[in-house]
């Protein structure tokens, strides 16, 4: 092995091991180069208005394909994945629901201060690196750089898969100006099953591996910002903030473990709410559950009207 060889091993190693230490589930890394796979897809899919009123989604279509676009001179993208998994759920069956990966802090900050460890790390390790931490707040396509990097495959639901810990983990990218030692994609396992589109409430997954967005529960309780279409009444599964129906049908979710993450635990008062809580909630109670939560994307008057819509 060559001495620069030698030295993107070593390196890759003390990046990886740092990864762990710092409470990731795993690191996987690939060459900073265009997605050249994806683009006649992401082509396709926002010519089709899959995207829905979510308009960011046509911005930067070059930065979305090609990482040397958004850190000059960046040789590798690190992506990562935090587990988000919580055995708990709410108590009251018959409330509205939110998804798992809202229950506790916003994973925008958690993750973003790792990101930054991990930076700081190999800085100071290495030496002069540049590079971006990218949590799902830049055109940076998440999925794709993590089924490059080996840490999983695309189910039909359109999320990344494993077949050590399923899919409840969040997806977050490192892209650095320095050159390591590169992972290699793994392999579908998703076989026969069709778990998630038969379950999907809303028929969102209009075939496998092709998500309708404008269709989807997560979009129409967060990202949609008029008022939730009438087509869709009754079809909500009783979701007020995003769905986890496609990854909690996903045979490989029977492998997933309690993140250990305290961060992600839930506001004490959050599982406990009943039906009639939610519906008799005030700006007071949201702010106080939610205070550092995604939750708080949609604002009280967002919820309310997710919850309005599920009742009325």
């Amino acid at each position: 092995m060559s001495s620069t060889e030698n030295k993107k091993s070593r390196w890759t190693h003390l990046i990886k091991t740092e990864a762990k230490r710092l409470g990731f589930l795993s690191c996987g890394i690939s060459k900073a180069e265009f997605l050249e796979e994806e683009a006649p897809r992401l082509e396709k899919w926002l010519n089709e208005n899959r995207h829905g009123e979510m308009t960011y989604m046509e911005n930067h279509f070059d930065k979305r394909l090609d990482p040397t676009l958004l850190v000059e001179g960046s040789k590798s993208v690190i992506s990562l994945l935090l587990n988000y998994y919580n055995p708990e759920k709410q108590e009251d069956k018959t409330a509205p629901k939110i998804s798992q990966y809202a229950y506790g802090t916003d994973y925008h900050f958690v993750i973003k201060d790792k990101l930054k460890q991990l930076l700081g790390f190999i800085q100071e390790e290495i030496g002069e690196v540049h590079g971006r931490a990218f949590v799902d707040s830049a055109p940076v396509l998440d999925k794709a750089w993590a089924k490059k990097s080996g840490l999983g495959w695309i189910g039909k639901h359109s999320n990344l898969l494993t077949q050590q810990v399923g899919s409840f983990y969040f997806i977050a990218e490192l892209i650095v100006d320095l050159e390591l030692e590169y992972d290699t994609p793994t392999t579908n396992h998703c076989g026969t099953c069709t778990a998630c589109i038969d379950a999907c409430p809303t028929e969102a997954i209009i075939q496998p591996y092709v998500v309708d967005g404008s269709k989807c529960i997560s979009y129409l309780t967060i990202e949609l910002k008029d008022n939730i279409p009438n087509e869709f009444k009754g079809k909500m599964d009783h979701w007020m903030f995003g769905c986890d129906v496609c990854q909690e049908v996903c045979p490989w979710n029977r492998f997933s473990k309690p993140h250990t993450e305290p961060l992600f635990n839930p506001h004490p008062d959050l599982l406990g709410m009943t039906q009639n809580d939610w519906e008799d909630i005030t700006e007071e109670t949201f702010n106080k559950v939610f205070k550092n939560s995604a939750v708080k994307r949609t604002k009280f008057s967002g919820l309310k009207r997710n919850i309005d819509f599920l009742i009325k």
